[in-house]
Order: structure tokens, then sequence, then C-alpha cells
């Protein structure tokens, strides 16, 4: 019943094309019979048939087409928290409640300090800080990470609040925190949800680094006119703007740099103090690093004791600027206000405000779980950071994402799972609810004191710097652009001449990709002073070397011209005179099809001469674009030349390949066969790793032997423009030209060579005549001396064909498709040489 309804299918299939005018044997040259090619003969005569069947839309659908099971399994990944939550133990408490009392320590003076920067009062940050934290260990594939409030999102988002205070004076700055946070969270969720998390990957470390650097140039530049006490201008603007601003103002620095730079410069002292500790007594390092970590806490303690001891009588009209009042609770938690006004406002922002909260997030993961070793889910990931900042808002948080500093310290401190979240949440809610009085005091300098520091760690070491040249001096030109439009523009613009110049690059190299020709070396494999059998055992010393059947000698590929850093005094063979392996060095696609194709075929013309010089009898038939040497000079002498016999392609680095690029192959077969008239050149195609490459080329006629019968006919473009019309078509007509021509040629030919042969006796007069021995005499002569062959007298047992015999000129690698070349090339030329036409090989 199946049978019938496939065949019923079939039939309306087949109908249809008919209707349409779809020639469904478009490219069906050379039909099933006489496909073989050098390293295949023994399979066909001696191994079980394999015939490959070509991939379809209807397999591919089912390929991409979730299961059943994968529906369940995805859903199940969405909570990774299930995956160990049953398995938690008194162990992995104890590790998450040091982490999450640290890391909470923490979180609440940076919270606050980082509010400042996005230009709200502190307690946004504390918001922000717990709803982070709290949310995220659902949905977490990475233990370390930590999210909150950061350096960068809250310059941005202080930057959007500026521009939107701007044009909507109404609209309250936390109103518009809140939206931002809810729509960039709904992109990221959405992200993650289609599980499109490898987007991020196309944004390069020499990016992510120079934004990292330039954000913290900006970020310490704008904090140290408030360190200092100077006000009067924007520290919002330019990087370079605020610091000529500064040095305008540092004869009106006020009693508040006392409280800055102090703050600062102690902060360093026992930075640098707890790392000499450290070495010192390693036995105690572990306190060292909690001394170290703490650091941040005790300096605002200590400053802010400072303030109240001086302020406590001056609370209206302090004699420095201190933080002033934050309420208890959460005196914003409300439904986020969402309409046309407020997402237009800073509708232009929003992308560099998702690429902000992407590539920090993701980027610290990835670092963190490669150093403890474990695995990220880039798009789980994304889901996570998508979600905190949809519900963040409720409780009136702004945009937050993962935090390097904070994620350091939890790591460091020893946290085991995601949950030592919840334990850093409950911190930030004991610091909402009865910390809030003392957080009155606390000087504004000392907090721009804290950011300063948090933020110069970001910035790019030189070392660092300098392996970045020792990889790739392009991307160092990069990173110090992005960094430079940083300072003299802003982050957002500094994101984006990063992210484009990067993908330009990627673009240039693509498309200018060179290919290289390949030689052949024969090497052998040694260990020490012994050599080394193609099967794996050690053989004799160097003084066995041979050329003649050394089981320790094999063929390697290398480029001719030595360019991957092979040694130049290796001689590299050519493979075989007219026989040429061009390597595809990036892939084959659209954009580099042309530039590979046209530096092949140059080298070929170059390297070997016409088959036929006299192609042109007369001056007239030569094209405008092959004129010929000058009247009364000779025709350049390239008989020390080889004619073009074949080409080998490697595929290994050629994942997919398109139209375009097909149709660039067909124009250039078509090209070098007439270039080789009135032989054909053989394609073989080597390392191919994809059905669908396979199926693209063997639907253009690539694959298989060119037959007898399309001897005078150009192979059929996929698409042309020239090809529109029809069979009246500038195509058709130059064709038909051609063929005329070529017929006009081999009759002519052909009469020469008859009266040729009636002259010509033998011994005892015997007339030596042509030899017409049809194609299938000449297989079965072929078939004989394959059966008489040594090299299949050993085969014992049936052994298995590794490719499809539809597709003979298919090599699973570069040496199956030079002995096939070989194979054809030379049994082509036996042929001629006995006078019998060149059938398929």
């Amino acid at each position: 019943m199946a049978t019938r309804r496939e065949s019923s299918r079939t039939k309306l299939g087949h109908g249809l094309a008919k209707v349409l005018g779809i020639k469904l044997h478009y490219r069906d040259p050379t039909g099933k019979e006489n496909l073989t090619r050098g390293e295949s003969v023994f399979s066909v005569s001696s191994a079980d048939t394999y015939v490959e069947e070509e991939p379809t839309v209807s397999e591919w659908l089912r390929e991409i087409t979730p299961s059943s099971r994968q529906f369940l399994l995805y859903f199940w990944n969405l909570f990774p928290f299930l995956h160990w939550i049953g398995r938690y133990n008194a162990q992995w408490l104890f590790g998450d409640l040091i982490a999450g009392i640290t890391v909470g320590a923490v979180v609440v003076p940076q919270g606050m300090a980082y509010a400042t920067l996005a230009g709200l009062p502190p307690q946004f940050g504390l918001y922000s800080s717990f709803m982070g934290v709290l949310v995220y260990w659902l949905f977490a594939t990475s233990k370390d990470i930590t999210i909150g409030p950061v350096a960068v999102m809250s310059t941005v988002t202080g930057n959007i609040l500026v521009q939107v205070a701007t044009t909507n004076p109404t609209i309250p700055g936390h109103v518009v925190a809140s939206a931002l946070s809810l729509i960039c969270g709904c992109i990221i969720c959405f992200i993650g949800l289609i599980r499109a998390g490898w987007i991020v990957d196309f944004i390069p470390l020499a990016a992510i680094a120079a934004y990292m650097t330039g954000s913290a140039l900006n970020i310490a530049c704008g904090q140290i006119p408030t360190m200092l006490g100077e006000s009067g201008f924007s520290t919002r603007d330019s990087t370079y703007l605020v610091i000529i601003h500064t040095l305008q103002y540092l004869p009106v620095c006020k009693v508040d740099a006392a409280m800055g730079l102090t703050a600062l410069f102690l902060l360093y002292v026992i930075r640098s103090g707890c790392k000499y500790g450290a070495r010192r007594f390693p036995n105690k390092r572990k306190w060292f690093f909690f001394a170290q970590t703490l650091r941040t806490v005790f300096v605002l303690l200590l400053y802010t004791l400072i303030s109240w001891l001086v302020n406590r009588n001056h609370r209206s009209k302090p004699i420095f600027k201190i933080l002033g009042t934050v309420p208890r609770g959460f005196q914003y938690a409300a439904v986020p206000v969402i309409n046309k006004t407020i997402i237009s406002s800073f509708a232009s922002q929003i992308p560099a405000s998702v690429i902000v909260l992407l590539i920090e997030h993701i980027a610290i993961a990835k670092s963190f779980g490669r150093v403890n070793n474990y695995s990220i889910n880039p798009s789980q990931e994304l889901v996570g950071i998508g979600i905190t900042n949809i519900l963040g808002p409720f409780l009136g948080a702004y945009p937050a994402t993962g935090s390097f500093s904070r994620t350091a310290i939890n790591s460091k401190a020893g946290v085991r799972t995601p949950l030592g979240g919840v334990i850093t949440a409950l911190v930030v809610l004991l610091a909402i609810y009865a910390l809030t009085a003392v957080f009155f005091y606390i000087p504004s300098a000392s907090l721009s004191a804290v950011i300063i520091h948090a933020v110069l760690d970001l910035i790019t070491s030189p070392n660092t710097l300098y392996q970045f040249w020792r990889v790739s001096p392009l991307e160092v030109i990069i990173f110090f652009a992005g960094v430079l439009v940083t300072v003299f523009s802003s982050i957002e613009n500094g994101i984006y001449t990063t992210i484009c110049v990067s993908v330009a690059v990627l673009l240039f190299r693509v498309v200018k990709a060179k290919g290289r020709f390949l030689g052949r070396v024969k090497v052998h494999s040694v260990v020490g002073d012994r050599l080394v059998n193609n099967d794996g055992k050690i053989g004799e010393g160097y003084g066995s070397m041979s050329t003649d059947h050394d089981s320790s000698l094999r063929n390697i590929f290398l480029p001719i011209e030595h360019n991957d850093g092979s040694n130049p005094q290796v001689d590299v063979e050519s493979p075989y005179p007219g026989i040429y392996i061009f390597r595809f060095s990036e892939g084959y696609n659209y954009p580099n099809a042309n530039h590979y194709l046209d530096y092949m075929v140059d080298t070929i013309f170059a390297e070997t001469r016409r088959t036929n010089p006299d192609n042109y009898p007369r001056l007239g038939d030569r094209p405008w674009n092959d004129p010929g040497p000058r009247r009364g000079q000779p025709a350049a002498d390239h008989s020390d030349r080889p004619t073009l016999k074949a080409i080998i392609l490697d595929f290994s680095s050629v994942n997919n390949v398109d139209i375009t690029s097909v149709q660039h192959l067909v124009d250039v077969r078509n090209q070098l066969d007439f270039y080789t008239a009135p032989h054909r050149v053989d394609w073989h195609m080597a390392c191919i790793n994809n059905r669908w490459t396979k199926r693209a080329l063997a639907s253009a006629g690539f694959g298989f032997p060119s037959p007898d019968d399309l001897a005078l006919t150009r192979w059929k473009a996929i698409f042309s423009v020239a090809e529109i019309g029809g069979s009246t078509s500038a195509a058709a007509v130059a064709e038909n030209r051609d063929i005329e021509r070529d017929l006009r040629r081999r009759l002519t030919e052909a009469d020469v060579e008859a009266v040729r042969n009636e002259k010509k006796t033998v011994g005892d007069g015997i007339t030596r005549q042509r030899d017409s021995r049809s194609e299938s005499s000449e297989g079965g002569e072929f078939d004989k001396d394959l059966g008489s062959s040594k090299a299949y007298a050993r085969q014992i047992a049936k052994v298995a064909v590794v490719h499809g015999l539809n597709r003979p000129l298919f090599h699973m690698d570069l040496t199956s498709a030079l002995q096939s070349a070989i194979a054809n090339v030379e049994r082509r030329d036996e042929s001629e040489a006995k006078g019998v036409g060149t059938g398929p090989v």
C-alpha cells in the first residue's frame, strides 16, 4: 500500500514537473553505466555494490524537526537546578554560605555606587542586586556568576536617562530604567528560548577586551571629578573632554578629595599587603584572601565612621558630600510603566544595551567555566539574564548582568552551586531593611574611589596585548580602534566600532581567501632513529631507507610554494604533468568563489599550453580578448609546458556550497574544456564531508567522467543571464557556432587521416588501417587486464566500498584522487597512441 502511494506521488510529481517545464534529468549526461575510477575498479568487480543515495528535503526536515523526547528535554533543560538540587548536601551548603555572605558584603556598597553611575538614587542599586542573585540560580548553568548592577551597564543606563531627561523631562528616571530593563530582558530571553546563544560567538575576544578597557577608562575618568569634589561640568561627556575639564577645575577641589584619594590609596595598600602576605605565609592564604575581598567593606565602614564623626552635627549641610537618605524596603515596587513614548525615547540605545548585557555575562561565564572545569550553555544563560531583567523592574530594578569582580570573589570564596546567590540575596535584603540608616553618612567621594578601584582592574594589561600581537597583529589594531572611539566618542560607539570592524575583517578574509596548489612529497615516520611502518610498528633504522616499496613510506601533500611554513628545502614534486591539486583554504561559497577560481585558472594558464595550438586557423577566428601575436611575429613557443589533463579539488575545508559557487565551477569547467579542446578536463573531488555538497556538485555534472556524446556541447549552467531566451539565447547561438566550427575541423582532420592511412603499408604490403574497436571491446580488454593483475590475486574475502559507485570521481582522500586521475590520464594517452577513440574513463 505504501509503495503504491509512493508511486502515485512520484507520477504526480513527474506530471507537475512536465507541466511546469522542469527537466528532472537536466544533469544526467552519463547514464548509470561505464562508471569507473582508478581506485574503485577493484570494488566494482569484487566488492558489494554500494550506491550513495542523495539527501532529500524531506530527510532534512525530519532531521531538524524535534522529536517528543527532544521537546521534553528542552523544557527539562530550561530549569538546570532540577539536575542537581536533589543531591544537595551539607558540604555544598557550607561552601555556598561562605561565598554568599562574602559576595553579599561586597555587592551592597558596589550596588549603591553603581546606581549613582546610572544617575539613580542608591536604593535602586540594592533592588537590582537583590533581584539578580535571587532569580538567576533557577536558570543558571554557571555556579560562579553573580548577576547585579555593573559599571558599564550602569554608565550606559545613565547616559540614556540623561538623553531622556532632555527630550522628556516629565518621565522619572527610574521609570525609564525599569522600562529599559524589561525591554532588554524580553529580547535576551527570546534569544535564549530559541537557543540562538551562538550569536554571541560573532563578538571576538579583541572586541570584548577593547570594550572593557575603553569602558573602564570612561568610567574611571568620569568618577575622578566626584572623588575630588569638582562640579560645574558634565561627567558624561566624552572621556577626553572629562579629562580636560577635570584638569581645568583642579584649583576648585574641595574637602571631598581627602575622603576620596585616601580611600583609593587605602584600597590599593590593603590589596597589595594581602597579596604579599599570601606569598609570604602560604598556610594563611585563605585568611588573606578574605581580608582582600572585604577591603571595600572595611574602607567604606571606616570612612562612614569618619563621616559620622565629622557630619553628625551638620546633617542638613554636611562638610563634604554624603550619600543621604536611603529609603527602607522596596519603596518603588510596582508594575513597570511601558508605553510608546517611553520606548521611543531610548529605542536607539536598545542594541547597545543588549550587546553590553550579553557580551559581559557570556564572556565571564565562559572564562570561569573553563577555569573551574565545567561548561555553560550560552542560550540558557541568556534565559537567566532575560528573566532576571524581566522580573527585576517589578521591584524597581534597572538592567543587570554578570559582574566580573563579584564573580571572581564568588569563585575564590569556594561557592559550590548557584544556590549561593540566594544567600547573597538574604544579605542584600538585610541591608535594605536594617542598614539604611548607616548608609546616610557614606561619603560620595569614597564611593567614587570604590568604583575607580573596581573598574581599573578591567583594563587590558600590556602583557595581554603583547600576547594578542603574537597571535593576530591585526586584532590589536581593532582593539586600539575600539578604545580610541570609546575615549573620544562614547561606549556605545566603541562597541559598534569593534564589532563592525571585526565582522568586516572576517568577511574580507573569507572573500579574499587564496587557495593553494599542492604537490606530493614522500615521507617516512620516525621514532628516535627507527622508522615507523604504515601499520604502526617500529621498523629498521635510517640506513634501511629506500624509495622502492618501502612499508614506512607514504605520500603527503604540501603547498608547492611552501606558504604554510613547511621547510622550503623539501622538494615538493608536481603531482603529474598536466594534473593540478587545488585546496580551498577557508570554505567555498559565493563570496570567495570567484577569487578562488580566478587564481586557479590564471595559474593553470601560466603553467600549461593549449592542447590544440592551431585551434584558430585564421586570424579572424581568434576572439578579441586573445588576439595572438602581432603581425609578422611568431607565436610564443610553450611546447615545454604540459597540456591540462585533470584538476583535483580538495574540499576538506568546505562544509557547504551554494548555487553561485557551483555555477562558478561550471563556468570554469566550460572555459577549461575549450582550452583543452578536443579533449576534456577530468575533475576529481576529494575529502567531501557533506552529503548536500555532494548532491550539489553531482547536480552540476561533477562526480563522473565526461562522456563522448558531450564532446561538442557546453556544460549546462545552473543560472546565467546569457541563457535567458532558451534556444534563441546568446549562449545557445554561441554554442551552435562553436559546434559547427568544431565539426568542420574534425571532418577535415578525418579526411587527411584517411588519405594518410591509405598510403601507409607494412612489410608484406598489407595496409595498416586505423583500429576501430568499440568501447565494449576496449572495456573487455581492460577488464581482462584487471582480472590478471597481481594486485587482486591476494584477495581472500569480499570487501566493502567506502564511497558510492554512482559518483566515481568523488574520492575519500587526495591519494586516491591522484591515483584515479593518473590512471585515467594514462589510459586515455594509451588509447590515443593505439588510435582508439577516448571514451569515458
